[in-house]
């Protein structure tokens, strides 16, 4: 299974929120690139770096973090929030982005997201797949829309989508475990997805657990900025 540590940006610095809460955000690091280079040397290859700014304002924010990233790291990166546009695209793929994430823009214009999947391909494409009261959320967490979680997957399974991160917001920030039954629904119901675990992850015995039900990958966000988990012990799970 895939560790991939998240970094959120706001007026960009690497902070965290709870809930999507944007009134609880914490500022970890006024230089998010020092965190990326700490987390590489630690054997970790991956990054979820999420524009909060752009998923806020529906549009991309700090774009000019996501060269800095890639180019000064080898990390393999997955850029989301406020992907909204054709521009917004070319913009992040341009400026290093392996992987991109589109949450809102899958909800309010299927159209546009499926054709980002046929241009693309599935493995540049990531479904973002957040809930809230077993509905998807959208526009930075902010409002809830009126998909239901498991038809909404199915639907962009049959389209072509292998990758989707899932994060039950009520437990993002909460430091009190991830969703564990909402992962093995979905597994159950949408066989053959390639799923990420985000959201709640408090301790490295979660971990094994998310793998031996199937997970890809999981995100890990405010548990390594609280000292929960150690990147030494992120160094000894990636070995």
């Amino acid at each position: 299974m895939r560790l991939i540590p998240a970094i959120d940006l706001i007026n960009g610095h690497c902070v965290r929120l709870t809930k999507g809460d944007y009134s609880t955000q914490k500022v970890y690091n006024e230089n998010p690139l020092e965190v990326a280079k700490q987390l590489e040397a630690h054997g970790i290859q991956f990054l979820h770096l999420v524009d909060l700014d752009g998923a806020k304002n529906q549009h991309i924010v700090n774009s000019c973090a996501l060269p800095i990233f890639a180019t000064k790291t080898n990390l393999k990166i997955d850029f989301g929030g406020g992907l909204k546009s054709d521009e917004d695209l070319k913009i992040a793929f341009n400026s290093g982005a392996n992987q991109i994430t589109g949450g809102s823009i899958a909800v309010q214009n299927p159209a546009v997201f499926s054709r980002w999947l046929n241009d693309y391909g599935s493995d540049k494409i990531i479904l973002g797949a957040d809930v809230t009261n077993e509905k998807i959320a959208i526009n930075g967490w902010q409002e809830e829309s009126q998909e239901s979680l498991i038809p909404f997957v199915n639907a962009y399974q049959k389209k072509g989508i292998e990758y989707v991160i899932c994060t039950d917001i009520s437990k993002d920030g909460m430091l009190q475990g991830p969703a564990f039954k909402l992962y093995e629904t979905i597994l159950s119901k949408v066989t053959g997805i390639k799923l990420i675990a985000s959201g709640g992850i408090s301790h490295i015995e979660e971990l094994p657990k998310l793998a031996q039900m199937g997970c890809e990958g999981v995100i890990i966000g405010k548990a390594i900025y609280e000292n929960r988990i150690t990147l030494k012990q992120l160094e000894k799970y990636v070995g």
